[in-house]
């Protein structure tokens, strides 16, 4: 009996940008990395088992540097990226329990994106909006003095801009 394994695609966008590293070794790593994580919006399996054979390095390889990095994503975002903010003013302000909120309302841990696809969910170590704590962003839209309970609200914001958008699309 033959068995035939599925051949990997590569993405498009992966093939163009390891064209511009042609003679490309190990230090290129993450520049490419980042590149088809900006093209992509994260690394997905295909991409990384294409990096690996471009670069000759093994894929177990490409992953423990990317995920010793958090910058990098295995998932795509959804089409809200919620950004928690766990800086020194926002963590003394209580943002630990916000993010408890989110993770529950959203039934997702940091890093994951919600099963709709509508959320995503990032820690992050300081968003820079101090005066505001504790802040969360939402796609660049920052939201001050954020409470467990106005998390609910904040997000069902975003269900009804989501649902309205759809609404209107069709």
């Amino acid at each position: 009996m033959i068995v035939v394994l599925p051949q990997t695609t590569p993405e498009p966008d992966i093939d163009s940008i390891l064209a511009q590293y042609p003679l490309a070794q190990r230090e290129s790593l993450i520049p490419l990395l980042q590149e088809v994580q900006e093209q992509l919006g994260y690394l997905s399996r295909p991409a990384i088992v294409r990096i690996g054979q471009h670069l000759e390095l093994p894929t177990s390889k490409i992953y423990g540097v990317a995920t010793f990095f958090n910058q990098f994503r295995f998932q795509p975002q959804g089409r809200f990226h919620v950004q928690v903010c766990r800086g020194t003013a926002c963590h003394v302000k209580g943002s630990a329990a916000v993010l408890e909120a989110l993770k529950r309302e959203l039934k997702i841990d940091a890093g994951q994106t919600s099963r709709d696809q509508l959320f995503s969910l990032e820690v992050v170590a300081c968003i820079g909006a101090c005066g505001l704590a504790p802040v969360i962003c939402i796609n660049d839209v920052f939201h001050a003095s954020v409470t467990p309970q106005s998390v609910i609200k904040i997000l069902d914001s975003y269900r009804k801009k989501a649902a309205n958008h759809d609404d209107q699309a069709a």
